[in-house]
C-alpha cells in the first residue's frame, strides 16, 4: 500500500520557511549596501523599497518605529548603508529584509581611507599593547587637549575638579575640526609633552566621520605614539572610534569619561571602604554572573530579540488593506462623480428654466441699457437748456435796462440816433419798470 502523504497548506510551508530565516544568527543582522529603487513611503510612515545592485535585489522594509530617526529623505536611486535582518513575508512567499538603520554610502571613500591607515599602523605595532604606557593612580597635573570652546573641554575641567581637586588641570587649545586641525593637534601635543604633565587627555565631542576625522590622520597618531607623557584618547561618543583611539594608551567613551578615568575619587583614597567595596563587589558580581546566565537564556530567545516580529506582518497587511481600500474608493467615488456630471449636463441643457432664466437675463440688460440711455438722452436735454436760458439772459434787452437805461420806440421802431427824431414826434419810452409816452420838443445833435 502506497505510504500515505501528508500535504500542507501554502499557510504553513511559508510559516516554517520565515521561522528558519528567524532563526538564523547570521540572518538575524545583516549589513547591506545598494541602490533605492521603487521607494513608496506610507501614509502611516511606513518605508517601502527594492533594493539593488548590478545583478540582484531585494525587497526592504523600514517601519515608522526606525524610519524617525533618519537625518535624510530617501529617494530612488540613492546609494545606501543598511543594517536589518532577513525574514519571510508569509502573506505573499517572499523573503525581504527589514531594515533598523540606512545611511547614505557617499562616506566609503573615508572607511577605506581609515581601514587602510589602521591596517597599515597595526602592522608597524603602534596599537600593541607593550606600547601602552600606564596611568598613574594620583596625577598631580593633567593637560587638555581639545577646543577652547565647547561640551568637551566643560565636561573634562567639571569633572576632574569635582572627583579630585587636588590635581591641576592645563588647557592646550586647539583646532578639533578642518584641514588644519591635525597639524594643530601635533603642536600641542609635542607641547604639551614637554609640560611636566602626568597625563594628556586627547578628544573633542561628538560628530560624522568628517568632523572626528583630524583624529585618523597618520601624523596626529604617530604624534600619541611617540609622546612619552601617557595619552587618554576620548574622542566623539562610546560608538565612535578613531585611529587616536587605537594608538593612545587609553581609550576613553567620552570625554567626561576620560576625566574619570585620569583621576581617582574620594572613596578610591580611603582603604577601608575599598576592602568593603572588594568583598562587596565579590558578593555581588558572583549574584551577577548567575543572574546573568538567566539574562542570556531569556535574552536568546526569539520573542525578546525580535518582539516586532509579533506584529510586523499585520502591520504589513494592514497597510496592504488600506491601500487597497483608499484606491477602491476613489475609483468609486470618481466614476460616480462623472456619472453626476452627465446627469446634471442634460438636465441642464433640457431644462426651460435655464433659457427662461438666458432671456429674462437679456431683457434687464436691454432695460438696464435703455434706462441708461434715457437718463443720459434726459440729462444732455437739460444742460442744453440751461446753456440756452443762460445765454438768452445775456441776450435780453430787458436786463441792459435794468442798468438804468431805456428803450425809445416811434411807431415800433427802435430810435438808436436823434437824427430819426422830429419835433413833435410822441415817442414810447420803455424803463426797466413801466414806460411813459412824450412829444419831442427840440432836437439837439
Amino acid at each position: 500500500m502506497e505510504q500515505e502523504r501528508n500535504y500542507l497548506s501554502i499557510t504553513e510551508i511559508n510559516n516554517y520557511i520565515k521561522n528558519i530565516l528567524d532563526s538564523d544568527f547570521f540572518l538575524n543582522r545583516i549589513y547591506l549596501k545598494g541602490e533605492i529603487s521603487n521607494f513608496k513611503c506610507h501614509t502611516r510612515g511606513h518605508l517601502y523599497f527594492t533594493l539593488k545592485d548590478d545583478n540582484a535585489r531585494i525587497s526592504a522594509v523600514m517601519f515608522q518605529s526606525s524610519a524617525k530617526n533618519l537625518s535624510f529623505k530617501p529617494e530612488d536611486g540613492m546609494n545606501v548603508l543598511i543594517s536589518g535582518r532577513i525574514t519571510a513575508y508569509p502573506a505573499s512567499g517572499s523573503y525581504q529584509v527589514y531594515v533598523d538603520t540606512m545611511e547614505l554610502d557617499g562616506l566609503g571613500n573615508l572607511y577605506l581611507e581609515y581601514e587602510k591607515l589602521k591596517e597599515k599602523l597595526l602592522k608597524e605595532g603602534l596599537f600593541n599593547k607593550e606600547h601602552k604606557k600606564p596611568l598613574p593612580k594620583y596625577p598631580t597635573k593633567i593637560g587638555i587637549i581639545t577646543a577652547d570652546t565647547g561640551a568637551a573641554v566643560r565636561d573634562i575641567m567639571s569633572t576632574i575638579k569635582r572627583r579630585y581637586p587636588l590635581c591641576e588641570a592645563i588647557l592646550f587649545p586647539t583646532l578639533v575640526q578642518g584641514k588644519e586641525a591635525a597639524p594643530n593637534i601635533v603642536k600641542q601635543l609635542e607641547v604639551a609633552d614637554n609640560y611636566g604633565c602626568d597625563i594628556l587627555i586627547v578628544g573633542r565631542g561628538g560628530g560624522s566621520i568628517e568632523d572626528l576625522w583630524a583624529f585618523n590622520e597618520e601624523c596626529v597618531a604617530r604624534a600619541i605614539y611617540n609622546t612619552k607623557t601617557p595619552i587618554i584618547s576620548a574622542v566623539g561618543h562610546e560608538p565612535d572610534f578613531t585611529i587616536a583611539d587605537f594608538v593612545a594608551d587609553l581609550r576613553a567613551p567620552t570625554p567626561t569619561g576620560a576625566a574619570e578615568m585620569a583621576v581617582p575619587t574620594r572613596t578610591d583614597i580611603n582603604n577601608l571602604i575599598n576592602q568593603y567595596k572588594l568583598r562587596l563587589n565579590k558578593n555581588i558580581k558572583s549574584l551577577i554572573n548567575t543572574k546573568f546566565i538567566e539574562f542570556r537564556t531569556l535574552k536568546n530567545s526569539f520573542i525578546l530579540k525580535n518582539p516586532m516580529s509579533l506584529y510586523e506582518m499585520k502591520e504589513q497587511t494592514l497597510d496592504k488593506l488600506i491601500d487597497n481600500l483608499n484606491r477602491n474608493m476613489q475609483s468609486l467615488l470618481d466614476s460616480k462623480k462623472h456619472l453626476l456630471e452627465i446627469g446634471y449636463n442634460k438636465i441642464k441643457l433640457l431644462s426651460p428654466i435655464n433659457l427662461l432664466e438666458k432671456n429674462r437675463n437679456n431683457l434687464k440688460d436691454i432695460l438696464n441699457r435703455l434706462n441708461n440711455n434715457m437718463d443720459k438722452s434726459l440729462m444732455n436735454y437739460h444742460h442744453n437748456l440751461d446753456s440756452l436760458i443762460n445765454t438768452l439772459k445775456l441776450v435780453n434787452p430787458l436786463n441792459i435796462l435794468s442798468n438804468g437805461y431805456s428803450l425809445v420806440r416811434v411807431e415800433d421802431k427802435v430810435i438808436k440816433d436823434s437824427s430819426e427824431l422830429k419835433v413833435n414826434d410822441i415817442v414810447d419810452i420803455k424803463f426797466s419798470k413801466g414806460s411813459i409816452k412824450a412829444k419831442v420838443k427840440e432836437i439837439k445833435n
